[in-house]
């Protein structure tokens, strides 16, 4: 039996699956003004995040690690809830697929024609950098 005294329950939902749902003692991620760090009893918040990791501390001291592509938290003083389109597991990070992605932004950003192709390409290279920084940091706590 989990202690929720000292626990908060926290739910990670990208736009196709629930990809975390489970409590933890502390959780740490990537918000808009900077790094936020979430202990149960937290004041509620509503914030965007930005593309990072997100860090959930389970009461057995486990972390799991999952990449978001930004979204939204909102925290309860129970409950973490991080809304992303995209949402990856630490162990389902591939590095391959990654700097396919990267090497396909670059090109796109080199053909670009208009402001607009150069913003979305740039934006897509900040996304690939980020989830290449979460897997790093995910393969170093192995």
């Amino acid at each position: 039996m989990v202690d929720t005294t000292h626990t908060i329950h926290v739910d990670v939902v990208s736009a196709e699956e629930s990809i975390f749902s489970g409590e933890a003692r502390f959780v740490a991620l990537p918000g808009e003004a900077g790094e936020l760090g979430i202990y149960p009893r937290h004041t509620p918040l509503i914030t965007r995040v930005k593309p990072g990791s997100v860090r959930i501390e389970r009461p057995d001291g486990n972390e799991e690690f999952i990449f978001v592509a930004g979204g939204i938290l909102e925290v309860q003083p129970n409950r973490v809830t991080v809304l992303s389109d995209t949402a990856i597991r630490g162990r389902d990070l591939d590095e391959e697929k990654a700097n396919e992605a990267r090497r396909a932004a670059e090109e796109a950003l080199k053909n670009a024609k208009s402001d607009v192709d150069i913003a979305r390409a740039q934006s897509e290279l900040a996304v690939i950098a980020a989830e290449m920084a979460a897997l790093r940091r995910y393969l170093q706590k192995k």
